[in-house]
């Protein structure tokens, strides 16, 4: 399956210190270092990050990045979109492929 979320903290963090802006870069930034350290396949992107593996793997990865990002606020709100499809790997990749083939040939 793929699994592409979007992770991000809202109120004041459980320290009670105010941001100095309205970034959350530090608190995405935790989110994907949980991903990249899972080892499993994953591209992140301006908006989201995606990740590849078995249900239990990628849904393991989505919950400790979403409670990493939960330092940096009293609130965490998560999207999540899922393509399962039971047989297949390396569609992370794959479908970006045969997109470019497609345009390559009808363009």
């Amino acid at each position: 399956m793929i699994v592409a979320f979007s992770v991000a903290p809202s109120g004041a963090p459980p320290s009670g210190e105010a941001p100095s802006d309205a970034s959350v870069h530090d608190a995405v930034a935790a989110a994907v270092r949980v991903v990249r350290e899972s080892g499993l396949p994953n591209r992140t992107s301006s908006m989201f990050t995606e990740i590849e593996g078995d249900w239990d793997s990628v849904m393991d990865v989505v919950k400790r990045a979403t409670e990493a990002v939960g330092a940096y606020g009293s609130r965490v709100s998560l999207v999540l979109k899922a393509d399962i499809r039971p047989g297949y790997s390396g569609e992370l990749d794959g479908k970006i492929q045969r997109l470019e083939s497609a345009l390559a040939k009808n363009g």
